[in-house]
């Protein structure tokens, strides 16, 4: 018969990087991730990015919702200038831009704050299904700012179960000692904007749109890896709409 365990082992509570553990970068991972979270197979997938040349990105699927960067931490001293920044104190960018921070009661999630980021900026392009676990989300979060969704996924159970699936569903073997992380780019209002967790704020980069999103990254993507010179670490994906579905919710 098995001995029952001690009470204190029973009722200790998860450490940060128990409860988020690192997500694999691969489509695979996310997907099922996602799909389990509440956006339908039939709508949206994400898909490897081979490489940055031209013919590589021709053999993305389009329409690009959204691109996600997987990369060796940076340099602690790395910073962007203020003017790049936005300010997310201003109406606009509220109601524009969906941004969430990574506070560090959150571990490992910015592979999960990455796709949320990703799917909260695709809510025209995506019919979530409802009272499903994102939808509940994004319903329950919409009038918070950033510091306080991140309190809110600190504190959701039903999040933070499906990501611990998702991590433990990869090949990769999870280990104490993380050195990449997830960043997250959309097309909003007509701009690149660059969300990061770890960031005060979304980033500014120029002017995209969701046709020219995918092109439009890589030269702020060429950028990041030259901060970072002696890594090959770097792994992209892209969360797409797919095909079928292309342009059905705009028609509706």
């Amino acid at each position: 018969m098995a001995l029952p365990s001690p009470p204190s082992a029973a009722s200790a509570p998860a450490s940060a990087g128990e409860r988020w553990p690192p997500l694999e970068s691969s489509p695979e991972v996310f997907n099922q991730f996602m799909w389990s979270l509440g956006v339908p197979e039939d709508e949206a997938e994400f898909h490897d990015v081979y490489g940055l040349d031209a013919d590589a990105l021709d053999m993305v699927p389009q329409p690009v919702l959204a691109v996600i960067l997987c990369f060796p931490d940076p340099p602690q001293d790395e910073s962007y200038t203020s003017d790049l920044r936005l300010s997310y104190g201003e109406k606009e960018t509220r109601d524009r831009v969906y941004f969430i921070k990574q506070i560090e009661s959150l571990g490992n999630a910015c592979g999960t704050i990455a796709l949320i980021h990703a799917v909260g900026n695709s809510s025209s392009e995506i019919n979530l299904v409802e009272n499903s676990c994102l939808d509940l989300f994004f319903k329950s979060t919409a009038s918070m700012d950033p510091s306080e969704r991140a309190l809110f996924l600190e504190k959701d159970d039903a999040m933070a179960r499906a990501h611990s699936l998702a991590a433990r569903s990869g090949v990769t073997e999870l280990c104490d000692v993380v050195e990449e992380h997830y960043i997250c780019f959309v097309a909003v209002n007509g701009t690149l904007t660059e969300l990061d967790g770890m960031k005060d704020g979304p980033i500014k980069h120029g002017s995209s749109s969701s046709k020219s999103l995918l092109q439009d990254v890589v030269p702020v993507i060429k950028g990041i890896m030259h901060t970072i010179p002696d890594s090959i670490n770097f792994n992209l994906m892209v969360l797409s709409r797919k095909q079928n579905c292309a342009g059905a919710k705009r028609h509706e």
